[in-house]
């Protein structure tokens, strides 16, 4: 072979490699799971999932995620639909307000990535297990308004009660 024909080889190459790197289908995912946990707030008597993701790719502006979490009290599931910022780097997403966990159970949780245009671009999928059962909490809150001032239902003529009433399960 002379050496004008392995030139133009080397550069056919080339071109076929820079080409097929430019047709790829998908890139890293933009985003990785980094915590899952109940939270149960037990002045304010409620429980919520909390998920914390964080950015390993950047994301198109106008990009979502949208996060369904399996409903503890049966039922439909749960959704959240928020935006992605790209100038943030992580990612925390809080279900509503949920009851009747269970201890040691899993609760299936799937989160969506979506491009500006509606197109999915990762869906994660994942469970979340409590080490409570939700009968830990109040059945009402411990305190109301701004002050967190001392719930008067809860606190008769501002005394402690001997129990506390604990959250049940309607199911």
């Amino acid at each position: 072979m002379t050496a004008k024909r392995l030139t133009l080889a080397a550069t056919l190459l080339t071109a076929v490699t820079v080409v097929s790197a430019c047709q790829r289908e998908t890139g890293p995912d933009p985003l990785e799971l980094t915590g899952k946990i109940f939270i149960f707030n037990y002045r304010l008597a409620y429980a919520t999932y909390m998920i914390t993701l964080a950015k390993t790719e950047p994301v198109p502006d106008g990009s979502t995620v949208t996060a369904t979490f399996e409903n503890p009290a049966g039922g439909p599931p749960l959704t959240l639909d928020r935006k992605l910022f790209p100038k943030l780097d992580k990612v925390v997403l809080e279900s509503p307000d949920i009851t009747c966990v269970k201890k040691q159970r899993p609760y299936a949780v799937t989160i969506e990535v979506r491009g500006p245009d509606g197109a999915i671009l990762q869906t994660l999928k994942t469970t979340v297990v409590s080490n409570l059962d939700q009968d830990i909490m109040p059945a009402q809150a411990l305190v109301v308004g701004p002050a967190y001032d001392k719930n008067p239902d809860v606190f008769k003529n501002g005394k402690t009660p001997e129990h506390f009433e604990t959250a049940k399960c309607p199911t």
